[in-house]
């Protein structure tokens, strides 16, 4: 089968179901193409809504469920912001992700989004920010440099000793992460989409494209397309495609408590905010229940996601109290309420997997996007189902043979999973 005319039969299919909204998708329809999404994390959920909400019949698959503590999506919070250097594509998926989560949280009934604004401090060059205003300002969103007397003025308790520029984003804020991904799975089922745990392995490739999925004791599940949304996973699931250049690396994060007759670290008085010293440090503040956290962005060592070690090191903790002394002198000695370890799920250049398996038509992979893509999920979702479905091209800029047939480089960017 071409795979033009796989494309056509999605088409098609799409065409006799059309839909335009979650409640309005018959599950089980017998026209509409079947969808198999692997991986329940941002990536994953959202891109099933997406196929959902066009038509499509969708079955949602994780090994450990959506929100797991696994998974580069899990955790409590992640930063929404518009910063984004000079590529123009993420500050314009940023600016429809702010509205599909506010729109989330009306179809929701909960909150996900919490508006603290963003404090971006800069050590050195501000050559970041700079690139980036001007694709912000042409998104209609807002940027804005401040003097950095201005910043100790409004905010007193950071200490902004070595701070040479100051830029604020009003706009910004933090995610509910594990609770967004739980609250997307929740809308699938409740729209008639199958939602399961199982471990799933990827069928064998041949001439017609993709055999049905390996789901263990000899079940199989067949679908007309399949996308694979595995974050850390996806190298060892596909060892010939993607392999190492996925680098799943191991993160700590860490909360402290804040003074019970201070205020000023809580999320009415203090902004999410990002650091870009000789490390980049970034954080969010107290307003979960979960202290004030911090997390340094440097990238440490290549890891098993399944079976790394995941208790924190007193190292990691000495670095972050010498920063806490320094930026924000009134937790110097604050407790330490929690530390989790997560990880990183980087591509070479830090951009995007979005592509067609190169051997199979009907599969996709969909990764490369931990720390910085979980804000940008519901409009990554949106292009993703648009692709997958034949109604748009896939971006090019994501492609799976960008770093080998001579594309032009591109930038490594913070990633700031926040």
């Amino acid at each position: 089968m071409t795979r033009m005319t796989r494309r056509e039969l999605l088409q098609s299919a799409l065409v006799a179901t059309a839909a335009t909204s979650i409640g309005s998708v018959a599950a089980g329809s017998g026209n509409a193409p079947h969808v198999a999404v692997v991986g329940a994390g941002a990536f994953g959920g959202w891109t099933a809504l997406g196929l959902l909400r066009r038509g499509a019949r969708v079955t949602l698959l994780d090994a450990w469920g959506a929100g797991n503590s696994l998974s580069s999506s899990g955790g409590e919070t992640r930063v929404i912001r518009s910063l984004y250097g000079a590529d123009a594509i993420y500050v314009d998926w940023v600016r429809r992700s702010f509205e599909l989560w506010r729109d989330a949280e009306t179809e929701f009934d909960t909150r996900l989004y919490q508006r603290t604004g963003a404090l971006w401090m800069f050590q050195g060059d501000a050559a970041y920010a700079k690139s980036s205003i001007p694709h912000v300002r042409a998104g209609g969103l807002v940027v804005d440099q401040i003097p950095v007397s201005t910043a100790m003025e409004r905010f007193p308790q950071v200490a902004f000793d070595g701070v040479q520029h100051v830029y604020w984003e009003p706009e910004a804020g933090y995610l509910l992460a594990r609770h967004a991904c739980l609250e997307v799975t929740r809308a699938l089922a409740g729209a008639g989409a199958e939602v399961r745990r199982a471990r799933v392995a990827p069928g064998a490739i041949g001439a017609d494209g993709m055999d049905p999925l390996d789901l263990g004791s000899g079940d199989r599940l067949h679908a007309d397309a399949y996308v694979f949304a595995c974050g850390p996973w996806l190298g060892s699931l596909f060892p010939d495609v993607i392999g190492e250049r996925v680098r799943p690396t191991r993160q700590e994060i860490r909360y402290f408590g804040t003074p019970a007759n201070d205020t000023r670290f809580g999320r009415d008085r203090m902004p999410v905010w990002v650091d870009f010293g000789e490390r980049v440090h970034y954080g969010v503040p107290d307003g979960e229940g979960r202290g004030f956290k911090i997390a340094d962005d440097t990238r440490g060592e290549t890891v098993d996601p399944t079976s790394m070690d995941r208790v924190p090191r007193g190292e990691g903790l000495t670095r972050a109290r010498s920063f806490l002394r320094r930026r924000f002198p009134a937790l110097a000695d604050a407790p330490l309420l929690e530390a989790r370890v997560c990880q990183y799920e980087n591509s070479p250049d830090g951009h995007f997997w979005i592509d067609r398996h190169p051997r199979a038509e009907n599969a996709w992979i969909v990764g490369g996007g931990s720390g910085h893509g979980f804000k940008l999920a519901p409009a990554l979702g949106e292009h993703v189902a648009d692709a997958v479905l034949g109604r748009a091209e896939a971006e090019p800029f994501f492609r799976l043979d960008r770093l080998e047939d001579g594309s032009p480089g591109r930038s490594p960017r913070t990633q700031l999973q926040g």
